[in-house]
Formats: C-alpha cells, structure tokens, sequence
C-alpha cells in the first residue's frame, strides 16, 4: 500500500527543528525531575505499602492524609484511584525498617487511621462483613447451620460462603453497603441472610488490594531495570555496529537513549509511576525505535550503492522518504492501538500504554530527524578534517567487497 508517492522533503534541513523540540523535552523533564527528587517510583522499586481502598460515600482524601501525618506519616501518598463514581482511594507508604514486620505495620496503621476518620458503623459484637474471607465466613454458617442441615454441613456452607463472598467481590466491587443485598446470591435463602446479618455489619469501606515489598528488594529491582535497559541498547549498538558500521550503531544507540530519556521526563512532567510494567514499555520502546532507525539506515546503504557521488545527505533524504510510507503505517497504526489501551484500559495499564505513547511518538522522530542526521554529521565533520573518503558514511565492509565485485565485473564485461 503506498500512501505517499514522490515524496520530496528536505528532513535533514529540518534537522535544528528536530534538535530544538529534543532538548526543549529534556530541559522540562529535568526540570520535572529536579522539583520530584529524582524518578517517581512505583512501590516495586521502592518498598513499602499499598492499598487500593474503596469507599461507601465519597472518601475524605483530606482527613486520611491528616490522621496519617498525625501519626507521623506526612510522607504518605494519597489519591483517587479510577473513576470518580467508584469512590476508591490509594494510599501508599514508604517501609520505614528493613524487617519483614515493617510491611505489617504499615497496612495496621493505614487500617487504624481509616477506622478512625470514616464514619464509623460498627456494631457491637459484629465484624465487618466488607473485610471478611470465605474460610471464615463457612466457619460461621457451618456453627449456626441456618439450612438445618446437620453433621454434614461443613462443604456445602464452604461453598455457599464462597459464592457469597464471590458476589461481594464481583458483583458489588468489594463492598457492600446491606447485607439484604444478599439474597440475590443463589440458594441465600433468608435464614442464610439472617445469619449473617447476626454475625457481621456492612462496613464503610474496604481494601481491595493490597501490595507490599521490602526496600531491599525494591533497590534490587531497580538496579536490574537499569542493567537491563543498558544492555539492551549495548546490544544493539553492536549489532547495528556488525550490520552496517560502528558510527551506525552509534547514531542509533544515542537515538535510543534519548528516546528513553524523554519519555522517563514526561513521566515526571505528568507524575507517572514508574514500576515494572513500565520497565517493559521501555524495553518494548528500545526494540521499537530502533526497528525504525535500522529500516531508514537499510534503504540509506542500498541507496548508496547506486548513488556513490550524491553526498551522503542526499542519500539520507531520498532513504527517508522512500521509507516514510512504510513508517507512518506501522508507527500510525501501532500508536493508535496504544493510545486507544491509554485512554480505555483503566488506571493499572496506563502508565504502561503512556510510555508506549510517548515512546512511539518520540521514537518516530528520533529515527527520521535524529539518527539520521548524526551519521550524516559525523560524515561532515570528517570530510571537513580533510578525510576524503566516506569512512563513516560509507557501506559496511560486506557491502563495499560487494562494491568492489561489481566494479571487477563490469571491467571484465568491457574488456571482453
């Protein structure tokens, strides 16, 4: 499918445009960085807790974070979590101490100050039905027997606490707000709902999710993340650099970098998590730019076989033009799908789909106005120092023998 055709556009005359947008991202991302403190990281490389809680009426963001900070835990984070109708909140804490114990304590805290600020609708004698599991709640329906049905009770109420619990956690989202709302549960017959109701009171709200690590694991995390993200580039730059020529793989590693670099300043621009799902949107990023940049450096050496005496800028141009059809329908395309996971695919997914995002935007430019333009620098500043042939600019080794053979045949053919 060619969309594009006698495409003409001078990108490397465009290439001062290409530089401004590149450091105007990354002074506001530094920018972004210095006022945080560095990356805002996610809890798997920082430690501590979390809990996605939800509330029965709109939560008092407000009167948590100051029972938290009264407790000495003004370094808590707080916000709303999805969209506003469901009323959940999540609250995080750093681990304060390397013991396991110190994750408990958190989740307690957090547990004590939200008992202590939400409307309390506690009855006497009762537990919260919002908080309980499905081994407890077989163990109550088996004691009382509100079916009648004897000795060998014990693995039908197991299973009917589970669907109880199931509908609670499904159907109601995790909380419910009466206990009535309880004979929609097949064979919840009104004694079932009665006995319940006996043994526990709906609460006003419920932790849906709760994630803890400890510091050391986060700091082991993190310094695998980076390694990784090193070594991919360092992977292919040397392949690149075997591919066609060290400055290549140079070019293209340096794109890359700044791709990484920019997305990780916009996650800071828009206070994005980073966690290790955004680690392999990165990674995913890294393979994806430079899939684009090696397509345009391809087309660059096959032009350049035919065109030797056209400078190297030339030929850069004509390459990225020739290959611009194929980029905006692999780049469109791709980007369309992620931006449609950003906007649809809830709050877990979005700081994933966001770096994709950004990362293929950036990605896109950095392969046409970026790359490019660096290897055709580098050719410049060589000719410049009086180096006459095209070291830097020219095809790979396998590429000039191939050259250098085709010269040999067409002397033989003349002479014949």
């Amino acid at each position: 499918m060619q969309i594009f055709q006698n495409v003409n556009i001078d990108w490397l005359g465009k290439t001062k445009y290409f530089v401004a947008g590149s450091v105007l991202l990354l002074i506001l991302g530094g920018v972004a960085l210095y006022q945080d403190g560095g990356p805002l990281y996610g809890i798997d490389f920082k430690g501590g807790t979390l809990l996605y809680v939800r509330f029965a009426q709109s939560p008092p963001l407000d009167t948590i974070r100051g029972g938290l900070a009264q407790r000495g835990r003004g370094d808590s984070i707080i916000q709303r979590y999805g969209p506003p109708a469901d009323s959940v909140v999540l609250i995080q804490l750093e681990q304060q101490g390397d013991d396991d114990e110190a994750l408990d304590r958190g989740k307690t805290l957090i547990l004590e100050v939200l008992a202590g600020v939400v409307a309390n609708t506690a009855e006497p004698g009762k537990q919260d039905f919002n908080a309980v599991n499905p081994v407890a709640l077989a163990e109550v329906l088996t004691r009382r027997d509100p079916l009648v049905l004897g000795p060998a009770s014990a693995d039908r109420y197991r299973q009917l606490a589970a669907a109880i619990v199931e509908f609670r956690d499904e159907d109601r989202n995790g909380l419910v707000t009466n206990l009535d709302e309880l004979s929609e549960v097949p064979d919840a017959n009104p004694a079932v709902v009665s006995t319940v109701k006996e043994a526990y009171y709906p609460g006003s709200f419920a932790v849906r999710k709760t994630e803890s690590i400890g510091p050391r694991v986060g700091a082991q995390l993190r310094s695998q993340a980076f390694w990784a993200t090193v070594y991919a580039v360092l992977g292919m730059l040397v392949y690149i650099a075997f591919r066609f020529e060290w400055v290549y793989g140079t070019a293209a590693a340096l794109a890359v970098v700044h791709d990484v670099v920019i997305t990780l300043g916009l996650f800071a621009v828009f206070n994005y998590e980073i966690s290790l799902t955004v680690i392999a949107a990165l990674l995913t990023l890294v393979g994806y730019s430079m899939n684009d940049t090696i397509v345009i450096f391809d087309r660059m050496r096959e032009n350049l076989r035919v065109s030797r005496r056209e400078p190297l800028g030339v030929v850069a141009n004509k390459s990225i033009n020739q290959t611009l059809a194929r980029t905006a329908l692999t780049s469109g395309l791709t980007f369309l799908t992620v931006l449609i996971l950003f906007l649809f695919g809830g709050e877990v997914l979005r700081p994933f789909a966001f770096a994709l995002v950004v990362g293929i935007m950036v990605g896109t430019y950095s392969s046409v106005g970026i790359a490019a333009a660096l290897v055709v620098a580098w050719d410049n500043w060589k000719h410049s120092r009086g180096v006459g042939a095209k070291a830097a600019s020219g095809p790979s080794s396998r590429a000039r023998q191939d050259q250098a053979q085709e010269t040999r045949t067409l002397a033989a053919a003349g002479r014949r």
